[in-house]
């Protein structure tokens, strides 16, 4: 009785190079990336080489006057549209 041979067609190794080899790529290139990132000094902050001229407001006319009053409920929902009662007072037990 003969064996049964396994046949390794160009297919089935392209196949397998792929999934070995070419996937992980992005796997080597990732550990790269987070070891220089490590690894990475800070620079120091260059000072900026010209300042911001501090002129008028330029939105002129806006001004406060006063706080402003609280949004009423949840997103500013208008505030109540019914008046309120007197609630009565809770009686207690004589005795």
């Amino acid at each position: 009785m003969r064996s049964k041979q396994i046949a390794y067609t160009p297919d089935v190794v392209w196949e397998a190079i792929f999934l070995l080899v070419i996937l992980k790529i992005p796997i080597v290139y990732l550990c790269f990336v987070v070891y220089w990132a490590i690894k990475a000094e800070p620079k120091p902050f260059e000072p900026a080489l010209k300042t911001a001229p501090l002129g008028v407001d330029p939105r002129p006319g806006r001004s406060r006057s006063g706080p402003r009053r609280p949004r009423r409920g949840p997103h500013g929902a208008p505030s109540r549209t019914y008046p309120r009662t007197a609630r009565a007072a809770a009686r207690t037990p004589a005795g």
